[in-house]
């Protein structure tokens, strides 16, 4: 089973509640909290917390290849301009 942390804001977007909600669900479920290097704490989900998460990541209307194609545009982008200008032409002369 994968380990699946979650600050109290994220927990509470999932669960559809505030975070300090959340902060008391997570007291009441006895899960595991810890502080993370960057001040926030963060919960462990528990079984059926896991089992709510993955679902809402399946669910969700993610465009992956509409992300796709704007990365491929931007890198075609982002090539021409680092193309130098007039660099065929210098070269064949």
């Amino acid at each position: 089973m994968p380990q699946i942390w979650m600050t109290y804001d994220e927990l509470g977007a999932l669960c559809g509640c505030s975070a300090l909600e959340a902060r008391e669900r997570a007291v009441h479920s006895s899960l595991d909290r810890r502080k993370s290097r960057d001040g926030a704490t963060r919960v462990k989900l528990d079984q059926p917390l896991t089992a709510r998460f993955f679902a809402s990541v399946r669910d969700a209307d993610v465009d992956l290849d509409g992300a796709i194609a704007a990365l491929q545009s931007t890198h075609r982008q982002m090539a021409e301009l680092l193309t130098p200008t007039g660099f065929r032409e210098r070269g064949a002369a």
